[in-house]
């Protein structure tokens, strides 16, 4: 039921926003389009939630959209102090939308809207968390049109699109509504605009498979944390998993490139997480980190860049980081795989449990990468590998791997687990359905040897493996060629034979008539 439930929603989500592309389409690009939407059911967003959160304070009945602005203000300080932002009345979504229609400078009525929410948290501790924030919302840009007209008759299309989509209470959703939304723009747009954007979005049932994986066996954590945080989905993933307050100091997550930043932030209030219980960083997590008065984290989730570039040895200042030192040796220039999963490890704590989704060849190539697969096996920090099916991700139809990470580990072993069949074919893609996540989970639980699917080896005997990481190495690979009994095929060639030699004959006799 709940997968039926799932669909459902996506479905009704995906049929809003299809229908406002095809509204639009034509006079933005896609790419720009995603950005659009997502700012635009962004504002809607915060709308709704400071009215909601308003209204439940006062008298039944109250509706903070019909206040006027000067009786508004007088709560700004206390409703900025609690909710990190302000919104006037008259800034509202349903205000502005009702109004639209007849406003010949909506481009600049919106701009003066937004502007005005990010200066609401001016000088104070959210100030930083609102800063930026519709930076990718350009309302004057010539890609909404040529003239003042055509721009506001496009905002107006994009107002109304976004009003008529169903979504709800976000929280109550089972899915992602604002992840979704992004994960099928990305889909809808990203090959045709030419642009990489697979890597910022983790498909939910991947992160809900992630999540459950550090959550095992614990009702709550303190800190969650994911270095190459994108668009935040998988960070929120533990709300969804431990309940609105299972995350009890925080949600910390780095993000390099400045649009999907500012999307995580928008993510974030989207999700109801108040300025002071999230910290989103924009900056290169590898050479600069911003959380080390943060961490150590007891739940890291990441699905980092495939194989990017860093600086590595370029940098001389790396190898004596406290986060890479360790190994003695940096993860390839071409290649920071491992250098992601040094850092994660660097900032795991003593009790806590990162998973990571990687790249397959970090598990068995030579050079750096093995000397970083020995000191993690060496240091008995490996505490599980999963191989995934291939086609998860959108981008790419590589099989990734899962690893696994503890510092307390209660066994000198590596439990490695295959996991390549456990999908159901959507389309041309995979999906993790519950029952595969279940099953995932239920390896990791029972951490015992099963055939064709899982196997314990000991730390030593993957020391003699070469430090190979790759599941194929160890867990069995089941034959699924048809089984062939060579004495009843024996018996039926020799039938063969019998028969074509009786046939041949039959054919000489009617040569030999024919020939009389």
């Amino acid at each position: 039921m709940a997968d039926n439930k799932k669909e459902l929603e996506r479905n009704e989500l995906h049929r809003a926003i299809w229908a406002l592309a095809d509204e639009m389409r034509g006079a933005v690009d896609g790419w720009d389009f995603k950005q659009y939407v997502l700012g635009m059911l962004f504002y809607r967003y915060i709308s709704e939630n400071i009215t909601n959160y308003i209204n439940a304070t006062e008298a039944k009945g109250f509706d903070y959209a019909k206040l006027s602005d000067k009786e508004a203000k007088q709560a700004k300080d206390d409703l900025v102090k609690e909710k990190g932002f302000f919104i006037l009345p008259s800034q509202l979504f349903c205000n502005v939308l009702d109004k639209a229609d007849k406003d010949e400078n909506l481009n600049e009525t919106l701009e003066s809207v937004f502007k005005g929410i990010e200066a609401s948290a001016k000088g104070t501790p959210s100030e930083p968390d609102l800063d930026g924030l519709f930076d990718d919302f350009d309302v004057n840009s010539t890609k909404l049109g040529k003239t003042v007209a055509d721009k506001c008759k496009m905002l107006r299309k994009l107002m109304h699109g976004i009003a008529d989509m169903k979504l709800g209470d976000y929280k109550d959703n089972t899915i992602d509504a604002f992840g979704d939304a992004y994960e099928y723009l990305m889909a809808m747009y990203a090959s045709n605009a030419g642009k990489s954007g697979g890597e910022f979005f983790t498909p939910q049932e991947v992160s809900e498979l992630l999540v459950r994986i550090i959550t095992i066996g614990k009702k709550y954590l303190n800190k969650a944390y994911d270095p190459a945080v994108g668009s935040a989905s998988l960070l929120l993933k533990f709300r969804k998993v431990l309940g609105k307050d299972g995350v009890r100091k925080g949600f910390f997550g780095q993000e390099k490139n400045l649009t999907t930043y500012n999307l995580a932030r928008i993510n974030m209030f989207l999700h109801d997480v108040n300025y002071n219980k999230f910290s989103i960083a924009h900056g290169d997590t590898l050479t600069d980190p911003q959380h080390w008065d943060d961490e150590p984290f007891d739940g890291i989730v990441s699905n980092p860049p495939y194989s990017i570039k860093w600086d590595g040895d370029d940098n001389p200042l790396l190898i004596n980081d406290p986060r890479f030192a360790p190994a003695g040796v940096l993860a390839p220039k071409s290649k920071a795989d491992l250098a992601f999963v040094m850092h994660i490890l660097s900032w795991l704590s003593t009790d806590g449990t990162a998973a990571v989704v990687c790249f397959p060849g970090i598990m068995y190539r030579g050079g750096s990468e093995k000397k970083i697969r020995q000191y993690l096996v060496d240091n008995n920090y490996v505490d599980a590998i999963i191989q995934m099916p291939d086609n998860l991700f959108f981008g790419t139809s590589i099989a990734t791997c899962i690893m696994v990470l503890k510092k307390s580990k209660k066994d000198n072993k590596i439990l490695f687990v295959d996991a390549s069949k456990e999908c159901v074919k959507v389309t041309n893609a995979n999906k993790l359905s519950d029952e595969n996540i279940e099953n995932i989970i239920n390896r990791l639980v029972e951490r015992k040897n099963k055939k064709y699917e899982a196997k314990l080896v000991s730390i030593d005997e993957v020391a003699e493996q070469d430090f190979n990481l790759s599941v194929s190495t160890y867990v069995e690979q089941k034959d699924t060629r048809e089984k062939v009994d060579i004495d009843q095929l024996n018996k039926d060639i020799e039938d063969i034979v019998k028969r074509e030699n009786e046939l041949r004959k039959a054919i000489d006799k009617i040569i030999a008539d024919l020939r009389r």
